[in-house]
């Protein structure tokens, strides 16, 4: 393994003497050259990026210096809209739709200066674990190709590891942004529901969704955070609360005292070697002068079936709309109506979309809504209330983000119980509704990355932010480049 430089995000910086140009040049370059063995991209646009690059430049040259991310090099997850390229959500039904808009993030970055380099894979409407589910094919995982890079924002958190970028954007639901970026060896954050715009981000289950970034360290995701929080009228849901200066933030003193151990995740199930990384990062933390509380989720085993009926119940209604008429994929020759729709969704899905729309719409049926879909929103409740609870005996939860490392391809694809088990620590920070971040905090024996979860009360993304370089400053587990990538 390569240790380069301790701040992997600094490299990407401008300095007075270079150019945006250069920067793209360079990252146009990586992805080049590493992405025919990774599949982190589905589309790269070199041209617009070059184009973008040169307007800033020629905004520096006339003294316009005031972008905070100039000609920074970003992916972003191919199910958030750009007016640019195509919107695919890795799925057939959508492989050529071109959205005719940006979504919010989109606009925030490109105001502060940043330039998109292309559209990431994932898994199909993100609904998956490992990236596997993508009509056009698995992302790598860069540290093995043999590995799946996590899921569903796979293809952001393996161009993030392979330095292809210094920063991406991912979504997550259920820990679509912290598991890939736990497999990837990188830092992903799932912020707040409400803190991040949903506007133009291709909805799953919309009570769950969230944006956030993925980059090599926490200094890049609070930039990259710091760029796209805030209130939008355009998303209902968007909560009109300050947004801190997350980067001046990240070196003030570390804030938590109290790091709150939840014992639920700590059970059977957990791997050996991922137990033994997260304890000695919890140990990393009591040397900088925390103290460790033993606190309880008790309903943690009711997050997986409650995520699966809740977020199958909305991906039932959401994606309703792809019916062969509107938009995306029509069957060739339909012989009625019903035709067009049944025949547009069989061609145009994929297995495991299909799968969560039947769950989804058999909960939400008659006779059956109140026992599965009403009883697990009430146990959503429970689960948050039990959140708030641990809130008050300590300052952050600490966990593993995965119970397990990455795992070989197609090792789990026929059996989805298997898989969904990959994000059974990171369903409860989505249920309800709070932010988790999840950094690199150790390798297993083959040389496969372990992420440490953190978790926070609502809207303490700056707290979260600050222990991760607290804890960045003392390991160097983040510096680390998968071989022959740096």
């Amino acid at each position: 393994m390569t240790t380069p430089p301790a701040d992997n995000f600094k490299q990407w910086s401008i300095p007075p003497e270079s150019s945006a140009a250069q920067a793209i040049d360079a990252a146009l370059a990586r992805i080049g050259q590493h992405d025919s063995a990774v599949h982190a991209f589905l589309d790269v646009w070199s041209h617009d990026a070059r184009r973008r690059a040169a307007e800033i430049d020629a905004r520096r040259a006339h003294g316009d210096d005031a972008e905070p991310l100039a000609g920074m090099p970003i992916a972003v997850k191919d199910n958030i809209c750009t007016r640019n390229g195509r919107t695919t959500c890795a799925s057939r039904i959508l492989e050529n739709y071109r959205s005719p808009f940006d979504a919010h993030v989109i606009e925030r970055l490109e105001a502060a200066g940043a330039v998109i380099v292309g559209k990431t894979n994932l898994d199909e409407f993100a609904m998956g674990s490992s990236t596997e589910h993508s009509a056009f094919g698995p992302t790598r995982n860069p540290w093995n190709p043999a590995c799946v890079p996590g899921g569903s924002s796979g293809g952001s958190a393996a161009a993030v590891a392979a330095r292809m970028v210094p920063a991406a954007l991912g979504s997550d639901t259920g820990g679509s942004i912290r598991q890939p970026a736990a497999f990837c060896g990188v830092t992903g954050l799932k912020p707040t529901y409400g803190r991040v715009s949903r506007y133009g981000l291709v909805a799953f289950g919309s009570s769950l969704d969230q944006i956030g970034p993925l980059a090599a360290d926490a200094r890049g995701v609070a930039a990259i955070l710091r760029a796209i929080a805030g209130r939008d009228p355009r998303d209902s849901t968007s909560v009109e609360e300050p947004v801190p200066d997350y980067v001046a933030e990240l070196d003030k003193p570390l804030a938590p005292k109290r790091i709150g151990i939840p014992r639920e995740y700590f059970g059977a199930g957990l791997d050996g070697e991922v137990r033994a990384a997260v304890e000695e990062a919890v140990a990393v933390f009591e040397r900088l002068g925390a103290r460790r509380v033993e606190v309880s989720l008790p309903h943690t085993d009711d997050s997986l079936p409650v995520y699966y009926l809740i977020s199958s119940a909305e991906a039932s209604s959401n994606l309703a709309r792809f019916d062969g008429v509107h938009y995306g994929h029509r069957t060739a020759h339909p012989a009625d109506y019903i035709d067009v729709y049944s025949g547009s969704r069989e061609e145009g899905f994929g297995a495991e979309v299909k799968r969560r729309i039947m769950l989804g719409t058999y909960a939400l049926s008659s006779g059956y809504y109140d026992a599965y879909y009403l009883k697990a929103l009430k146990v959503r409740t429970l689960i948050r209330d039990e959140f708030l609870r641990a809130f008050e005996a300590c300052d952050l939860l600490a966990c593993p983000t995965s119970p397990f490392p990455p795992f070989r391809l197609g090792e789990r694809t026929e059996d989805p119980l298997s898989m969904y088990l990959a994000d059974a620590y990171t369903f409860g920070a989505n249920l309800a509704g709070v932010p988790a971040i999840s950094l690199p905090c150790g390798f297993t024996a083959s040389g496969l990355p372990i992420g440490l979860q953190l978790m926070g009360p609502h809207f303490s993304e700056a707290r979260l932010l600050r222990a991760a370089h607290a804890y960045q400053r003392e390991t160097d587990w983040h510096t680390r480049v998968p071989p022959g990538m740096a």
